[in-house]
């Protein structure tokens, strides 16, 4: 792996990911087929460590699917997954893939509503124990003082004692990432998280995003094409199940085959 400190220079994004040569996640031709439907076919795909990558494609080309694969919850027909260079992710349930470092937020907010927004964070930073369980157990002072940095982080504090469930929905797509993010897992998966945001949160989640590539390897499936263009260190575009086209934003937006079947001018 690459010293840490290099993950954390600051250079234009597409600089930074011709840097890295070892991947965090690397998938090699995955084939998904759903009773007769090809929903990936030969699909090959490579993260770098510290990487933002964002995938992006029209509705139907395989978004979902991939996400499913990487997380264990669709095993392909044929195909490669390994994860830090030697897990072979074909071999673990969902449960180990988490355990092992990967975290996926999905686009509906999934919080514990009638908790307060610290009782979020605390069972997600010991998620080894039921829920009721986890409230029993006391917090150390560490976990305690990394839950406290993540609401500073997440512009939550305000709302610690608040139940998740009256919260607006850009704050609770803000507690959701951070109850992966309690679990520090080397990568994260994050589908669509600035979805119903308003242009200050969505402002906010892209700066967040860049301050964790480096730490963390993010995968972020977006729409919203002008959030794709602040965060974007290296951009894949899906179609049909395939990669249409790969590189940076500005080598993606030239293709003419994305022009045709995405960016649609």
């Amino acid at each position: 792996m690459q010293p840490a400190e290099s993950l954390f220079t600051r250079q234009h994004p597409t600089d930074r990911f011709r840097e890295q040569t070892d991947p965090v996640l690397a998938l090699e031709k995955i084939n998904v087929n759903f009773d007769g439907f090809q929903a990936l076919t030969n699909l090959s795909l490579n993260i770098g460590v510290g990487e933002l990558r964002c995938v992006i494609g029209p509705n139907g080309a395989g978004k979902t699917t991939l996400m499913d694969v990487i997380t264990g919850k669709t095993k392909p027909q044929s195909g490669k997954a390994f994860y830090d260079q030697s897990i072979d992710l074909m071999r673990l349930e969902p449960i180990e893939i988490a355990q092992r470092g990967i975290g996926r937020k999905f686009q509906k907010p999934t919080v514990f509503e009638a908790l307060t927004v610290f009782e979020n964070l605390e069972i997600a930073q010991k998620n080894d124990k039921s829920v009721w369980a986890s409230l029993r157990a006391k917090l150390s002072g560490e976990q305690r003082d990394r839950i406290d940095e993540m609401l500073i982080t997440l512009r939550l504090t305000g709302e610690r004692h608040r139940r998740a469930g009256l919260l607006s929905h850009g704050q609770k797509q803000f507690l959701e990432i951070g109850m992966l993010l309690v679990q520090e897992p080397h990568l994260l998966l994050l589908d669509e998280p600035a979805a119903g945001m308003t242009d200050a949160e969505t402002e906010y989640t892209a700066e967040l995003f860049r301050s964790l590539a480096g730490k963390h390897s993010l995968m972020v499936v977006e729409h919203d094409m002008g959030f794709v263009e602040t965060i974007a260190d290296h951009v894949t575009v899906l179609h049909q199940g395939q990669v249409l086209a790969e590189g940076s934003l500005r080598e993606v937006q030239a293709n003419e085959q994305v022009i045709e079947v995405y960016l649609g001018r």
